[in-house]
Order: structure tokens, then C-alpha cells, then sequence
């Protein structure tokens, strides 16, 4: 991804992490058990972090024109695709055997902040 697109992508996903912080606060809060709500509100968080960090990669690509920085950024966009998508979808629909798909997005992420580490310390003065 260019650092364009990761900046973009990045910001409109803090933006759909925004609202989607705001509709469990306000639209799930008296729908759901504190219990499903604490695990909305987990997904909520880790969506808004990564989001963070696409932006981040992106001006670090800026800088840092390299593959393992790319990387990076399609590490933290699957994260936040299979482990907050899957938390979202978990809670909305009810759907336990989702929690399994969980982990796959949190080791993309963990992938991510070891490649983005990598990229920097090779690309970096």
C-alpha cells in the first residue's frame, strides 16, 4: 500500500471505530449483558489503536519507502478485520464460534508491530 492509502484507510477506520464506539455506547448499552458489552467495547478499542497505527505506518512510509513497513500496514488492517470484525459480529449476531477467528486477528496484529520494528530498523538512520 502506498502511504496515501494506508493514511486514508486508516483514518476512515478511526472514523467507523468512532461511530462504532458510539453506537455501543449509546444504541447497545441497554441492549446487551455489561458482559457482551465489555467485549464490544474491547473490539472498539483495538480497532481505534490500529487504526492509529495504518495512519502511523503510512507517514512512516513516507519516509521509510520499504516492504516490511507495506507489510505492516496489511497486518494491521487484517487485525482489525478479523479481530474486531469478529468481536462485532460475535456480539451482534450472538455467535460464539466467531470467537475463534479472534486470535488469527490479534496475531496479525502482533505480526504487524514485529515487521513494522524490523522495517524501521533496517530503513531508518
Amino acid at each position: 500500500m502506498t502511504p496515501k492509502i494506508l493514511i486514508a484507510v486508516g483514518a476512515v477506520l478511526a472514523g467507523i471505530g468512532v461511530a462504532a464506539g458510539a453506537f455501543g455506547a449509546h444504541g447497545l448499552s441497554d441492549v446487551l449483558s455489561p458482559a457482551r458489552l465489555s467485549v464490544y467495547e474491547t473490539a472498539v478499542r483495538y480497532h481505534l489503536i490500529h487504526a492509529l497505527a495504518l495512519v502511523v505506518t503510512g507517514v512512516l512510509a513516507t519516509y521509510v519507502p520499504s516492504v516490511q513497513v507495506a507489510v505492516s500496514g496489511y497486518l494491521f488492517l487484517a487485525g482489525i478485520l478479523l479481530f474486531s470484525g469478529s468481536l462485532y459480529l460475535l456480539v451482534l449476531t450472538d455467535t460464539p464460534w466467531l470467537g475463534a477467528v479472534t486470535p488469527v486477528g490479534g496475531a496479525a496484529w502482533i505480526a504487524g508491530w514485529a515487521v513494522l520494528a524490523y522495517g524501521a530498523w533496517k530503513g531508518l538512520p
